[in-house]
């Protein structure tokens, strides 16, 4: 059974993918994991290169507001820390050599912010973050 968390997160994953695929991206792989992390999305650009997008999912208003600073907000790309980016890219390594691919890649970031009140959600996709 699924945490709340871990099930809140899969909805983020999932809308990323949607919107990914709207971008042009063809998402060719999900959650894939080694024992020391885990990419989230695998996607092909159209360009053919390879983008290891990391999904960072909160809940919140998605209408903007001149008090979110004074309220503590914080985005959600902002928990993808240098640590992370260093488990990242050895996660992506780890596919391209069980993929045999040799060519151009990316790490990205996909900051999405789930308005569960009004059922819809806002993304920032950050490219080459890595």
């Amino acid at each position: 059974m699924y945490s709340k968390n871990r099930t809140f997160g899969n909805k983020g994953e999932d809308y990323a993918t949607r919107e990914l695929e709207k971008l042009g991206f063809e998402v060719i792989d999900r959650n894939y994991l080694k024992q020391y992390g885990e990419i989230d999305i695998v996607a092909r650009g159209t360009d053919g290169s390879i983008h290891f997008v990391e999904v960072k999912t909160m809940r919140g208003s998605i209408e903007p507001s001149n008090s979110d600073v004074s309220r503590g907000t914080f985005f959600p790309e902002e928990n993808v820390t240098r640590e992370k980016l260093l488990k990242l890219e050895r996660v992506a390594q780890a596919w391209m050599l069980d993929h045999a691919y040799e060519g151009t890649w990316y790490i990205d970031v996909m900051a999405i912010t789930i308005d569960d009140n009004r059922g819809v959600g806002k993304y920032k996709l950050i490219r080459s973050v890595y």
